[in-house]
Order: structure tokens, then sequence, then C-alpha cells
């Protein structure tokens, strides 16, 4: 089916057919006869078995990574796809729009994404209204991206994150900081130890804090940027191994450009995604995982769009691994290309 809707979705500027593609998901997300119909349609994928990571079970290794579902309007759908778990946001604690349009790029030749879309998010509010909503038709683990509001200033930062972790903290299985996208001004600055250290310890405690209320444990993990020097990942994995963060996400988008770049829009600021960041990623994984052995797990994520590149983040260290891009290019069919791997 995909082979048919693709040629149509890809006439159309990529922002408004990833908006097509949501909106009717978010229809079938929201009804039980729409659930019901997605499943029998496409069961989810068994071949590659369960996985563990950070005390939580998917039926299988391949999570899709967020930035797809932004609103949480549409995951259960994604999940009745084949996606072993779905990670949805980045939210931010008050609704903004985001970066000018247009802001999202195909580069076909090259099956990859520029994105600058700079958290563009309903808000809180909206947010926990749309996952409370679709909760019942959900059947697995459902992680949440957290970020800052682009005009909370650097200095103020750690006061957005705590502030979403609470808010979200009861609807999460698991949830992800995001201080790696190169979309919000400053916002990498955060991966310095020092500045990591403060926000870790400032949402480490506030979990504390929640899991007082309800007894209830969620797991934290913190995103990181591919573009990290080599010699900032040692000291950055003690200081996660020490103050006790749960796992790592292994990468965000890359801010550089590989020479092999083709299309008219190879130059576009934003986000590098897909297979021109697969080797960068997969090096950062394994450089995270000679510091952290098994310490902690790591979720693999940038450029996966088969069963050897889910391979080869695997063998570099990953615990489970996420897709994005490739979703975007194959389809469901991506799920098929990953079921090789066992």
């Amino acid at each position: 089916m995909y082979s048919l809707i693709k040629p149509l979705l890809f006439r159309l500027e990529p922002e408004r057919a990833h908006n097509i593609v949501i909106d009717t998901l978010a229809a079938l997300s929201g009804s039980a006869m729409g659930m019901r119909a997605m499943r029998v349609r496409r069961p989810p994928i068994s071949k590659a078995g369960a996985v563990s990571f950070m005390n939580l079970t998917a039926s299988n290794r391949f999570g899709l990574a967020a930035g797809l579902d932004k609103d949480a309007r549409a995951f259960p759908a994604l999940r009745a796809l084949g996606f072993g778990w779905i990670e949805v946001g980045t939210v931010t604690p008050r609704p903004q729009p985001g970066n000018e349009k247009p802001r999202l790029f195909r580069l076909t030749n090259e099956r990859a994404l520029i994105n600058r879309m700079g958290f563009n998010s309903c808000g809180m509010g909206q947010f926990i209204r749309n996952i409370a909503s679709r909760r019942l038709h959900y059947d697995s683990i459902l992680g949440v991206n957290i970020g800052k509001n682009a005009r909370t200033p650097i200095d103020r930062a750690e006061d957005d994150y705590v502030y979403a972790l609470e808010k979200v903290y009861p609807y999460a299985d698991y949830v992800a900081v995001n201080v790696s996208s190169p979309n919000t001004q400053s916002l990498r600055d955060l991966q310095h130890v020092e500045r990591l250290k403060t926000l870790v310890g400032a949402l480490l405690s506030k979990r504390e804090k929640l899991r007082g209320i309800d007894n209830r444990r969620v797991p934290i993990a913190i995103k990181l940027a591919p573009d990290l020097p080599g010699e900032t990942l040692g000291p950055i994995c003690e200081m996660l191994r020490t103050e006790g963060v749960d796992g790592v996400i292994a990468t965000n988008t890359t801010a550089m450009r590989p020479k092999a770049l083709t299309g008219p829009h190879k130059g576009q600021t934003g986000g590098l995604s897909g297979p021109p960041l697969e080797a960068l990623a997969t090096r950062v994984i394994a450089g995270l995982h000679e510091h952290l052995g098994e310490d902690l797990p790591i979720i693999g994520v940038g450029g996966v769009e088969d069963a050897a590149g889910a391979a080869r983040k695997i063998s570099a260290g990953a615990r489970a691994v996420q897709c994005y891009t490739a979703f975007i290019y194959r389809g469901p069919g991506l799920l098929e290309r990953l079921q090789s791997l066992v």
C-alpha cells in the first residue's frame, strides 16, 4: 500500500505530507474500530524477539524515535504497524510554533532528511490530554521525550526540564531528556559535563520526590548528539553512571554535512538524519559502550534502514534500536526489512 501512496506524498511539501500521515494515524488511534483495523492489516512483528532495557521489556528491539509523533496523537496506530515501542515528543512546557517554515527537507538521493523544526509543540497540557485519551488503545512501552521552550534562557533550562518531568511522569514508561537537538539555540551547551551534571541532578532529585508519591520509578535516559568530541564521552559517561541515569539514547541528528550530499537542499541548516548519519552515530555508540560497558543500556538511533544497519548498532553496543527517517522512505515495509535480525 505504501508503495502506491508514497509517490503522492513525495509530491507534497515534506511537512504537509508528514501532517497528513499523522492526522490519518491519529484518527485511527482515537477509535477502537480504527485500531482493530490496524491490527488486522499488520500485526506486530515478532521474529526479532523481545528486548529489555532500563527494566522495561518491548516485544521487539525496534522502536520509533521521537520527532514523528511530536504531540502524542498517533502512537497506538504507529505501534500497530509493528514497532516494539514508541517515543513521543519532543514536548515543551508551553506551546510553541517552532522555527519558521519551510523547515523540513528531503534529500531523496541519500534517503535522508534535514530538519530545523525547533521543538514545535502543542504544549504540556494538550500533550497529556492526547496521551490520556489514547493510552487505552496502546499495549507497549511509551517513552516521552522532553525539551525546553525556545524563549527560556539556557541558564533557566533546568526549570523547564524539571517541570516537564513532573507533568509527564504519570504517563511515561521512560523519559528521554533531549539536550542534543541542533535546532534550539544553545541547547547543546547543556551537554557540557558540568552543566549536564547539574541538570541530571535536578531531574533525579525530582524523580525521587515523584516516586515517593506513587512508588513508581520511571527510568530517565539522556539523548546525546553525534557531534560530541570523542574526548568528552568518557567524562560524560562517568558522570551519568555516577549520578544514576538509567540509559543513553545515541544519537540525535547531526549538524555536520558529508561532502557527498547531493540535491538542491543539501546546504539547508538543521539536523541531518538518515544513511549519511549512520556511520557517525554508530561510532558514538561504540565510544559510549567502551566507557559504559553494560552498566547503562544504549538505545542506538541514526541512519538505520535495514537489518544490517541495525546489526551494526547492536554490535557497537546498542541494546535496542530506534528508527525515524527510514520509516519516511520505506513506510511500514521497514519493519519487514528488520525482521531478519534476531
